[in-house]
Formats: C-alpha cells, sequence, structure tokens
C-alpha cells in the first residue's frame, strides 16, 4: 500500500462498484485497490446513492459516486458561495495581509457571518480555479507552489545551540573587546527585484559595512562577506551576531574563510543585537524599502557608509565611527 494518499479517481471508483456488488469484504476491497480499508469504508459510507422515492436503487455507482464526491467539493468551498467575502480577501491579500492576519480581522470585527481561518484562504490562493489570479505573489514567501503542511523543517538543526547568543561571551555583550560584529539584511519592494543589503556594525566603534546581494541564498551572502572582510586583521574579525534568517545558514564558512566565530540570537528576539538594528533604522533614512537596488553599485553603498561612519555619536563621546575603528584598528584607545 502507497504511503502517498491520492483522490480515489473515476477508475479505482469502477473497481470499487465491482467489488461492492460482489459484496466483497472491505479488507480484500482495500488490498486490491492499494488503499487502507478506512478509505475504502469512508468512500461507500458518504458516496453511496440513497433515494427515499426510490429505494431499490439505492446502492454504490461509480459514476454517481464520481458527481456526489465533485459536488461536496465544489460545495464545501466558502469563497465560492460568497462572492462578497471572496473580494475583500482579495483585496486584503493584494494590500499584503497575510492569510492569518485576515482570518483574525474578521473574526475581530464580526464582518463576515462565515467563518474563514487561514487555511482556508491558503487553500483559495493555491487552487486549481483560483490560481490564475496570482494572489501567491503577496504571500509573504511569495511562493509559486505551496509546501505541504508541517514539511517547514526546523531550524535548530541550522543554528546549533553551542552558538546561541546566551553562550556568547560577556567581553563582546559588554562592548569591551575589539572586532566583533553584528550583521542582518535590508530587504526592499518585492516587485523591484531580489537584490537586499547585508548591513554589518562593528559593537564597539558602531562602524557600518554595507554589502549588495543578488539574492537571499546564503552561500552567495557568506562569500560576499568574506571577500570584504578577509583585508581585515585577526582581531578586528573576530566573530559575529545573526538573527536566526536562513540567509546566514551558511554562518560556518566565515569560520572557514576568515576564522570568525557566529552567533546567532534568540527565535523572536532581534532586539539581542541592537546596534546593527539601530543602524538600520539610520540607513532606512536614506534608503526606504521603496529603493530600487537595481543600478544602484556598491560604491553608492561604500559612500553612504562613510557618510554614516562619519557622523558623531553621543555613545562615542561625540566621536565618529571612523575615527574610534581607525584608533582600535591600529591598536589606539
Amino acid at each position: 500500500m502507497s504511503r502517498c494518499y491520492t483522490q480515489i479517481t473515476l477508475a479505482d471508483r469502477r473497481r470499487l462498484h465491482h467489488l461492492v456488488a460482489a459484496k466483497v469484504p472491505i479488507n480484500e476491497m482495500a488490498r486490491q485497490l492499494g488503499r487502507h480499508r478506512s478509505t475504502i469504508y469512508r468512500e461507500i459510507k458518504r458516496n453511496t446513492f440513497r433515494d427515499r422515492e426510490l429505494p431499490d436503487y439505492d446502492g454504490y455507482y461509480s459514476t454517481v459516486a464520481d458527481d456526489i464526491s465533485k459536488e461536496r467539493r465544489r460545495r464545501l468551498r466558502k469563497l465560492r458561495r460568497h462572492p462578497q467575502l471572496r473580494a475583500l480577501i482579495i483585496e486584503r491579500l493584494k494590500a499584503y495581509w497575510s492569510p492569518e492576519q485576515i482570518a483574525g480581522r474578521l473574526l475581530a470585527d464580526g464582518i463576515s457571518l462565515v467563518r474563514i481561518c487561514a487555511e482556508t484562504i491558503y487553500r483559495f490562493i493555491y487552487c486549481k480555479e483560483d490560481y490564475g489570479l496570482g494572489l501567491y505573489r503577496y504571500l509573504p514567501e511569495a511562493r509559486r507552489k505551496r509546501r505541504s503542511r508541517g514539511s517547514r523543517k526546523p531550524r535548530n538543526s541550522v543554528f546549533p545551540a553551542t552558538h546561541r547568543i546566551s553562550q556568547r561571551p560577556d567581553y563582546i555583550k559588554d562592548r569591551s573587546q575589539f572586532g566583533h560584529w553584528e550583521g542582518d539584511l535590508l530587504i526592499f519592494e518585492r516587485e523591484l527585484g531580489h537584490a537586499n543589503i547585508t548591513s554589518i556594525v562593528e559593537r564597539t566603534s558602531r562602524y557600518v559595512v554595507l554589502l549588495k546581494n543578488q539574492s537571499r541564498h546564503s552561500n552567495p551572502i557568506m562569500d560576499r562577506i568574506i571577500r570584504a572582510f578577509s583585508p581585515l586583521p585577526a582581531f578586528a574579525r573576530q566573530s559575529f551576531t545573526f538573527d536566526r534568517g536562513t540567509e546566514f545558514a551558511g554562518f560556518r564558512a566565515l569560520e572557514d574563510g576568515i576564522g570568525a566565530r557566529s552567533w546567532f540570537c534568540d527565535p523572536s528576539a532581534p532586539w539581542q543585537k541592537g546596534g546593527v538594528e539601530n543602524a538600520n533604522k539610520r540607513i532606512r533614512r536614506f534608503m526606504p524599502g521603496s529603493t530600487d537596488l537595481a543600478n544602484m553599485p556598491q560604491r553608492a553603498l561604500n559612500q553612504l557608509a562613510r557618510d554614516l561612519n562619519d557622523q558623531p555619536r553621543k555613545c562615542l563621546n561625540y566621536r565618529t565611527p571612523a575615527e574610534v575603528f581607525t584608533d582600535r584598528l591600529l591598536g589606539r584607545r
């Protein structure tokens, strides 16, 4: 018997019709059709024809059973039976609301008498009849094909416990040692392409480095960091702290390439790398989410980084990050 479940087809129902007519036991029907006996039992129970006026014609007929099954599936599609609700959900999706947000708000506001859950909206987005609307483009991940439920892999194996931020030495936390960095990814509007920026900040000096990437794939991002930091002496690139985004899953390349250790924030706790989060706010003043990176060269990002590094900071006693970084690099305090 196959481990992968598939819907019963008309051909299966034709074979089942003959088996039912021959009064073959359920277990034998299941064996011959390669199905679980519960599947066969439910199929017969759900799709047997019954008519109070003509009880003599009651029974399991293949074509009738197929029609009953299709009608049930059509009937259960709430968003086909309620066009106004369907239009409202499409409007919210195009406003980049997630299915969970839409379902939760409909319930909270009591707008619709029909109860809709996030799973119903996902099925609507990816069903064959409505796939042509392209609503998947407005989802957070914008996947063309939906992953099976429960298929998301836990990230504990990707980011092991030995690299958690709780294991990070105190001299990194209190900024007493130079050469420890925090990194993050700045994402821009999806319609403008997949280009993004890695923002990296040295914890002691608040020195900013900006690197342009063409995608969110981890290996190219790590390679870009390695190329940018290789010219620095080892004491100036000792470690990096990231969040748990998949773009940083290739962190081991940093240790192999430049000997830098990686640390990772706890789940849903980006504030634990507050230095780069603060820098991102400054960067967004000049590069909002609507910025088109397609024609922006790396030298433009280098100039922006220089401008940020030349601004005096209160936390540095009004010295600039560039001044503090240079002094630490040269061994001066």
